[in-house]
């Protein structure tokens, strides 16, 4: 083996060694080559005659965890310039409140680097992500915290809920998530989120959403409102027309009960709704009640409501398992009629099995419509005892 091939094999090897290493390997060749080792490896391999000093030491050493020794190595630039830290925070300014110490920042990683840059120090971006890290600092959402820390039954709430679900699925009784979903306005409008398309073959819309009227000069809009089925995995969806109000929610209800609900539980006795506290179901709503009187009336239902407090509308099970596959499923497509709306929902489907029913709603539902006081006196509604302004059971009249 030549003396060139001794030295291009030793020069791989080097490079694949961390520091400890290079120099011992290093040692090691000199201690081979005997006489004038030290200088063969220095001039064929470019090994300073330190480090081959130092690696004879090692050579005779026990040895050891450490590459480098304390404190070997190139400094860090935060080290070398700590007043980086306060140059961060000049840069990235503090909102909210002064007393709260709330940080926040619009900037990315890179600006922040390019700013700091542009004062003169020489650092990566790795390192402000780190500082930043380090900072506690972040983009941060807004957070919808309010009314979930103003009451302290909230979990209380989730709680009896899941508990009366229990009950009436036990029993064979329906089981019912309701909600209105956005209005959509009709017509050729931008609808958010994306759809498959070659270049130049993007759908084509409005450059407004005013809405589009009919000729009495009526925005057309489609009101979607749904009850789904917890136990069954289905959906209503009836599609109003007019306005969202406490009687086109009732009507929505008994729509589905009559389609849908009565052929799947025939001997049900019972219907469990949990609802948001807000909108045309809310808990304060005396028409909402009144509705669901005349609702229990017509079809000898005992009607059990429960409202999820509020800012909690997100854990009503119809937002998460039907309205917002409807939302993917019509994304990016503009609604340009009822029958397309209609399609787009009774479309949608999930890996869970959901089926979804929709049905159009012409009819007309006048705002500001109020039960008598007779009517509320005559109610055989009975409020639970945990929580009565969130939980009610109403009873048709005798």
């Amino acid at each position: 083996m030549t003396q060139t091939q001794i030295t291009d094999i030793d020069k791989k090897v080097l490079s694949a060694l961390n520091e400890r290493q290079r120099r011992i390997y290093s040692a090691s060749l000199a201690k081979k080559f005997g006489y004038g080792g030290q200088t063969k490896v220095h001039k064929e391999l470019g090994v300073d005659y330190g480090t081959l000093r130092r690696g004879m030491k090692d050579l005779e050493e026990p040895p050891m965890e450490r590459v480098r020794l304390p404190g070997g190595g190139r400094k860090k630039i935060i080290d070398q310039h700590p007043e980086i830290s306060d140059e961060v925070d000049k840069i990235i300014k503090r909102a909210g409140h002064p007393m709260k110490h709330i940080k926040w920042t619009h900037l990315s990683i890179d600006k922040i680097t390019e700013k700091l840059q542009a004062k003169g120090y020489a650092v990566h971006k790795n390192v402000v992500n780190r500082l930043l890290w380090k900072k506690k600092y972040k983009l941060r959402r807004n957070q919808k915290e309010l009314h979930k820390k103003s009451d302290p039954d909230r979990d209380a709430q989730f709680n009896y809920i899941d508990e009366q679900a229990d009950k009436y699925l036990t029993q064979g009784d329906i089981v019912t998530s309701i909600d209105a979903k956005k209005t959509e306005k009709l017509g050729n409008f931008k609808n958010e989120g994306a759809t498959y398309s070659k270049p130049g073959e993007a759908t084509k819309v409005k450059d407004h959403d005013f809405g589009d009227r009919d000729e009495s000069g009526r925005t057309i809009k489609a009101i979607p409102f749904g009850a789904y089925d917890v136990k069954l995995n289905k959906g209503y969806v009836n599609v109003g027309v007019d306005h969202n109000t406490s009687e086109f929610a009732a009507e929505s209800i008994r729509r589905w009960y009559n389609k849908v609900g009565k052929i799947d539980y025939p001997k049900s006795k019972n219907l469990m709704i949990t609802a948001d506290s807000g909108g045309a179901n809310g808990n304060r709503v005396r028409m909402w009640k009144w509705q669901l009187q005349l609702l229990a009336n017509e079809t000898g239902l005992a009607i059990h409501v429960f409202h999820y407090p509020s800012g909690t509308s997100k854990w009503n099970k119809i937002e998460h398992r039907m309205f917002s596959f409807i939302t993917k499923n019509w994304q990016g497509e503009p609604l340009k009629s009822y029958g397309i709306v209609l399609g787009f929902i009774e479309g949608t489907t999930t890996k869970t099995g959901l089926s979804v029913t929709a049905e159009l709603d012409s009819g007309t539902y006048d705002l500001k419509q109020y039960p008598t006081k007779e009517q509320m006196g005559s109610m055989n509604i009975k409020p639970h005892k945990f929580r009565p302004d969130w939980n009610y059971s109403i009873y048709p009249q005798v």
